[in-house]
């Protein structure tokens, strides 16, 4: 490339341009106007690049009822079919991380089961009784997501964190009768009378304090106004999750300790401090 540069008072109009020479192959200067011609036509005022190609910024909008992902795939496909031969597209800004972050939902929710189920196994020296515990979660998250195919709502990001927030919410409810289970065993109780006698014991706190995180969240659920979206999904998410893992656990967890603890029955070894399950 070659750049010809001068002062303003050179290049103040386009017939200045004739005035610019290069030299030719045979050493002789060559002016531009016998080898250019100059037209008129219109560009832009500014040219956009894009890791160094030119480019076009394309902002969009998921219409109501669409999630953001899906707005995405349908820009995919639309640019798959109709750009021509040398076009390519690329995403940019909030568009390029929710792409990166979507894969990584997964994981996350992985991760943190096996680190909820890491804490529980040290905390209670058993890897049975984790096990246990965390069957609530699956209870949860379908409560959040038949909750928000309720609502109209897609599994959006904030979703994915209100299931994440879950995991700790419903083994809560888990832990009070899994506990009290245990400590009811190493009273001399059977397997079956230990979880009954849980469940009815831990009913009622149970019962209070989900339905006073639900009552706390229900403001997220029902919100109205700018980033409304945002707090409706992960409250509505979070909500159903309690919801059905509330009245869901009361029944499946005691059935669930009684069929793994008759497979799995360990041993509990009374000390001062209180029972060890081994």
């Amino acid at each position: 490339r070659v750049y010809v540069q001068g002062d303003e008072t050179f290049r103040a109009t386009p017939e200045d341009l004739k005035q610019y020479y290069a030299r030719a192959s045979n050493g002789e200067m060559v002016p531009l106007s016998s080898v250019v011609t100059l037209s008129e036509t219109t560009a832009p005022a500014v040219i956009n690049h894009f890791n160094l190609f030119r480019s076009t910024e394309i902002t969009g909008q998921a219409i109501g009822g669409t999630s953001s992902g899906q707005a995405l795939q349908v820009m995919q496909d639309i640019a798959r079919n109709t750009l021509p031969a040398g076009f390519d597209y690329a995403w940019a800004g909030l568009s390029l991380e929710e792409i990166k972050s979507g894969s990584q939902a997964v994981y996350l929710f992985a991760l943190s089961i096996l680190l909820v189920y890491l804490v529980l196994a040290a905390q209670y020296e058993s890897w049975v009784l984790p096990f246990i515990i965390l069957l609530g979660v699956p209870l949860a998250v379908l409560g959040a997501l038949s909750a928000q195919l309720a609502r109209g709502f897609s599994n959006d990001v904030f979703c994915q964190v209100g299931l994440v927030m879950l995991i700790g919410l419903a083994a809560k409810n888990s832990i009070l009768i899994v506990e009290f289970a245990e400590q009811l065993r190493a009273q001399g109780k059977t397997i079956v009378e230990s979880a009954v006698e849980a469940a009815r014991i831990r009913l009622r706190p149970i019962l209070m304090t989900s339905f006073a995180f639900i009552l706390g969240v229900l403001p997220l659920a029902v919100a109205s106004g700018a980033g409304s979206g945002a707090r409706n999904s992960v409250g509505t998410a979070v909500a159903g999750g309690m919801l059905a893992s509330t009245f869901l656990s009361i029944v499946f967890i005691p059935v669930l300790y009684v069929v793994i603890r008759t497979i799995a029955p360990g041993k509990i070894r009374q000390t001062a401090e209180g029972a060890v399950h081994v």
